[in-house]
């Protein structure tokens, strides 16, 4: 395993964290990654500890607190061999979705959250999507500083927000990590990201295997759920992303086999080995899917073989369509 050190808190971090939103199941409203198994989820998060990776990332609307519940299981006896980063800010209510950082919801949500995850304190505590109900971030940050200083927050972060609201949140809160999209497929971030390497701010990317169209994994286009998260929140398997895509996994097909390795290592390779990136997400539901990330780190791409990636990209104009 890699790992680096974060600017502020000194903390090391593994360059990959285990995301966890699809195995919290389906919400209330039906949305998911198909079909969990929470036995099989607890083995795959505690395979990707084995392989050395020290974070993991949850929040209470996946699954409606059930991810929350299934990560507590995982940590159970080693909780002190792992930082968890759970987030606050959006939940389903009357049936919708809603983003809501008042204050007296926020800790609402930070006392369930400590409940699920049967833990007395949480490493990094993340908004998870900006406000919409017009709740001043400086109220927010107030409210998540206290529980910082009565250390019951190790950190604070910031998550699918702009850079003015980082700015406005930084004027009052010492914002050690935000959580951004990136991947080869999904770049649309990238100048936020490197704004944030500029201002001693850690990255924690998500998206990083394009929920799962970059493993290679899928090369005839599916026929999801209706609701399924694949389907309605990513733009990858719909046209004329999905073509795109699939002329571009030719490309890593290419080096998978030079290299040996699968298209998944290569997609966490690309994202990994950006100095903007501290650590990446990746969901897991497998051991063997915990495994094969986790072997990402044992080899590099060459610069070369990223600049053949990149320029690739730009010819089938990948990233400039997701923008």
């Amino acid at each position: 395993m890699r790992y680096k050190t974060m600017k502020k808190s000194g903390k090391k971090v593994s360059e990959i964290t285990v995301g966890t939103w699809a195995i919290g199941g389906k919400n209330s409203m039906g949305g998911g990654y198909g079909e969990i198994d929470d036995d099989q989820s607890v083995e795959a998060i505690r395979a990707m500890i084995s392989g050395g990776v020290n974070l993991i990332d949850t929040a209470p609307i996946y699954g409606e607190g059930h991810s929350e519940e299934v990560v507590g299981k995982a940590v159970a006896g080693i909780r002190d061999q792992v930082l968890i980063a759970t987030k606050y800010g959006s939940y389903i209510e009357d049936g919708k979705g809603v983003h809501c950082s008042r204050p007296d919801s926020v800790l609402r949500e930070f006392d369930d959250s400590l409940r699920r995850l049967d833990t007395d304190y949480v490493d990094m505590y993340i908004m998870h999507w900006p406000d919409d109900l017009g709740t001043p971030i400086e109220d927010t940050m107030a409210c998540v500083t206290k529980l910082k200083e009565q250390g019951a927050v190790k950190m604070l972060g910031l998550s699918n927000c702009d850079r003015a609201l980082i700015e406005r949140a930084s004027a009052v809160a010492d914002i050690d990590i935000v959580q951004l999209p990136f991947s080869m497929v999904n770049q649309t971030a990238i100048a936020d990201l490197k704004w944030c390497e500029e201002h001693d701010i850690d990255v924690m990317t998500w998206g990083s295997l394009g929920a799962g169209i970059l493993t290679g994994a899928i090369r005839e286009k599916p026929v999801f759920d209706e609701k399924d998260f694949r389907a309605t929140f990513y733009p990858f398997y719909r046209e004329p992303m999905f073509s795109k895509i699939q002329e571009f996994l030719k490309t890593m097909d290419v080096l998978s086999e030079k290299y040996g390795k699968p298209l998944a290592q290569i997609a966490i390779n690309w994202s990994t080995q950006k100095s903007f990136v501290t650590t990446a997400l990746t969901g897991v539901r497998k051991v063997e899917e915990a495994v094969e990330n986790c072997a990402a780190f044992d080899w590099r791409l060459s610069e070369e073989d990223i600049a053949i990636l990149d320029s690739e990209l730009m010819r089938l104009e990948i990233t400039e369509a997701v923008s």
